[in-house]
């Protein structure tokens, strides 16, 4: 019994030592990685180019606390894209240049966010969740680090393989101006 008591003991200061956070500021267009508390990473992201707001059909990047529900990719080939978060097995052209396309492509890894605030970024016309909000590649990356989305946080392909690594689900994720 205190040979388990000891193992669980042990578990528990681990995986409280793993506690990860992002902070993603808008001002800045910069998301911040944490491990206990501690800069770990700093990614140049943008978010999106109609501004921030919570409302359904907005386009608007939602504000406040968000955990990371889901994460989708995990062996998806770099430059590869989704559609309604099923991988298709073609790289898309990436674009180094400040050019806004027609196309909004989700492409390497998706983390799924889900509102904390209940009323504010979760439930009813407001939920993140339900808006499909992500943390995820894009074929746009010359736009990195300006407003350019469609709401999501885009990152540099090669840095949203990183932070999907790096993270678990159930990461907390700040969205503030």
């Amino acid at each position: 019994m205190k040979l388990i008591l000891l193992i669980f003991l042990i578990l528990s200061s681990f995986s409280l030592n793993a506690a990860f956070s992002i902070e993603v500021s808008i001002s800045e267009q910069r998301l911040y990685l944490y491990e206990k508390n501690k800069l770990i990473r700093s990614y140049p992201v943008s978010s999106s180019a109609y501004g921030e707001g919570q409302v359904e059909n907005s386009l608007k990047t939602p504000l406040g606390m968000h955990k990371i529900k889901s994460k989708i990719g995990t062996n998806v080939d770099k430059y590869h894209f989704f559609v309604s978060r099923e991988h298709i097995p073609q790289k898309v052209d990436i674009i180094n240049e400040k050019i806004d396309t027609e196309d909004d492509f989700i492409t390497s890894r998706i983390m799924w966010l889900d509102g904390l605030n209940e009323g504010y970024n979760k439930g009813l016309n407001v939920d993140s969740f339900k808006r499909f909000i992500y943390i995820h590649g894009t074929h746009e990356e010359g736009l990195i680090g300006e407003k350019a989305s469609h709401g999501c946080i885009r990152m540099l392909n090669h840095d949203v393989l990183e932070l999907y690594e790096l993270i678990p689900e159930e990461t907390t994720v700040n969205i503030f101006l």
